[in-house]
């Protein structure tokens, strides 16, 4: 029996703060069980409320501990989250990849959640990467996901010495509003969480980028209310 089947599994989960990176924490949390370190970036992202927001739901549902790591992606720019670019409104169903995509963040963000799990000698980690309501991300794919285990695997201690990595991404075929009822039915306040790419000068969502589109559909689908305001139409 490994170390980690003879007592509770530890796990580091990307924590954005949204929507979606919360339903992931509360899945890992309630559902598996398992002792979840959660990480947060700040890497210049022009919705930097969310980091705010991480703060809350990290300790809110049960997580050992929260860490913020900086990286800035500023300096990379080529996205409407980390330049003066403007964020798309009301463009949600459009075709092919958005301005909001940021190069290369999930690949960055992983990596750095894997030296977390060195550290804290996690076997998981946990991602709220999705394929259905999403913005056309190549980073959130199954594929890269696995191809990124591999990787992780052949370039750290912990898989030299046979410890092993694996990737969670529970609702990595889920729609908005089953992602919200899972949240609910595991107890996440979504009065936490916030989603916005461009959010107003005191922190409430625009109500019109990409995000705030599939969130409040998924809301709508559900017949459910979103705690959080939104400016009037």
């Amino acid at each position: 029996m490994s170390e980690q089947t003879s007592k509770q599994i530890k796990a580091v989960v990307l924590l954005s703060g949204g929507l979606d990176s919360s339903t992931a924490l509360a899945w890992a949390v309630k559902q598996q069980h398992w002792r979840c370190h959660t990480v947060a970036f700040d890497y210049g992202q022009r919705h930097r409320i969310e980091l705010e927001a991480s703060a809350c739901v990290s300790p809110d549902m049960g997580a050992v501990d929260h860490r913020v790591i900086r990286v800035d992606l500023r300096s990379i720019g080529h996205s409407a989250l980390t330049s003066d670019l403007p964020v798309p409104k009301d463009e949600a169903e459009h075709g092919g990849i958005p301005s909001t995509y940021v190069p290369a963040r999930n690949l960055i963000f992983l990596s750095l959640a894997a030296a977390v799990a060195e550290t804290v000698q996690a076997t998981r980690l946990v991602i709220g990467a999705n394929i259905v309501d999403y913005s056309g991300y190549p980073d959130c794919r199954p594929d890269f996901l696995d191809s990124f285990v591999q990787t992780a695997l052949l370039g750290t201690k912990a898989g030299s010495e046979g410890r092993g990595l694996e990737i969670a991404a529970p609702l990595i075929q889920m729609d908005k509003s089953e992602i919200i009822a899972l949240g609910l039915k595991l107890g996440l306040d979504y009065g936490l969480t916030r989603s916005c790419y461009d959010p107003l000068p005191d922190g409430l969502p625009c109500g019109h980028c990409d995000s705030c589109f599939y969130r409040r559909r998924g809301f709508a689908d559900l017949g459910q209310i979103d705690p959080l305001p939104y400016p009037v139409d």
